[in-house]
């Protein structure tokens, strides 16, 4: 059960050893390194990763080198969550004839852990995830979500919130960025009804571990989506990453919450919650809503935020 896994303190945390090697090729103020870093530091050696083809993948593994110290498999941009329940599958087999190698047997938990990003999640990936979610393999689906295809040039995704420029989507005479809303991946993956669902970022790290730690515990598969603000697509300097990813909670942009079982939590209510126009006038890509005439732009982009946050504050009410 999900929510029988207990927080995991920092004390903890730092006695692991880390996963992810330095000298990898992330950009200066990378945030998905230090999401891995995070995530693999819960999850230990017994494990098992998927990468979808991505910035992750890319920054980690360029022949012939590897920055992971666990098991990795690279598979293609849309189908990372198919070949992690193709290697869950083949250790339950291998456990119950009794042919597994004796390190992976004498493992109290083995986990298998497969990563993409938005692009690879929302959009490629989407049939491949939604397949091994129903099929109810044991296993661990994490996206990193920088809201666009950053890795291939800042095109567009479905998870690239309304306004926002990207290479695909441009600001300019026409049109003032992306015209249309973010899709909703995370309620989405809820109505797969498996055991547990969350949203988090590397900012609010006891979050992002103790939901970590709750996902690897389940019965079934879990689904955790975590924001990544990009210095590069997003356009602000390289050492406020951090910063961005506790703004967007605070405004309420990305809520931190999780559904175990069907029954939804909020994890913080921020006291005095911020507006959104700040947080996005810290990001070149949303630059021009703040020009003269765009004032409209911006209330749509308050009010979808606001939209959101009522829906899951109902939500929260409803399952209690």
């Amino acid at each position: 059960m999900a929510s029988e896994a207990k927080a995991i303190s920092l004390k903890q945390l730092v006695q692991n050893e880390d996963l992810l090697t330095g000298g990898h090729r992330a950009c200066a103020g990378c945030t998905g390194a230090n999401i891995l870093r995070q995530i693999m530091l819960v999850a230990g050696k017994n494990t098992v990763v998927a990468g979808a083809t991505g910035c992750m993948e890319v920054i980690t593994t360029i022949f012939p080198y590897t920055a992971w110290k666990t098991s990795f498999i690279h598979s293609a941009f849309e189908n990372a969550a198919a070949t992690i329940s193709g290697a869950e599958t083949a250790y339950r087999a291998l456990k119950k004839s009794g042919e597994l190698p004796a390190a992976a047997a004498q493992a109290e938990r083995m986990n298998f852990i497969a990563y993409g990003g938005d692009g690879g999640t929302y959009d490629i990936g989407l049939q491949s995830l939604s397949g091994a979610l129903e099929r109810g393999h044991n296993m661990l689906y994490v996206c990193y979500d920088n809201e666009a295809y950053m890795n291939t040039g800042i095109q567009r995704s479905s998870a690239t919130p309304f306004g926002a420029h990207t290479s695909t989507a441009p600001a300019g005479k026409v049109k003032q960025g992306k015209p249309q809303d973010r899709k909703d991946l995370t309620r989405i993956m809820v109505a797969h009804n498996i055991p547990y669902v969350a949203q988090t970022t590397p900012f609010h790290w006891k979050d992002l571990a103790t939901k970590v730690e709750k996902a690897l515990s389940c019965d079934g598969p879990a689904f955790i989506n975590v924001l990544m603000p990009c210095t590069v697509g997003w356009g602000f300097p390289m050492e406020l990453g951090m910063q961005i990813a506790k703004d967007a909670v605070e405004t309420n942009f990305w809520p931190l919450f999780e559904v175990e079982y069907g029954k939804y939590t909020i994890n913080k209510k921020p006291k005095e919650r911020q507006p959104s126009a700040p947080w996005l006038k810290q990001q070149a890509r949303f630059r021009h809503l703040f020009k003269p005439g765009n004032e409209k732009l911006l209330e749509h982009c308050q009010e979808h935020v606001d939209r959101q946050w009522e829906a899951l504050l109902t939500q929260e009410a409803a399952t209690a």
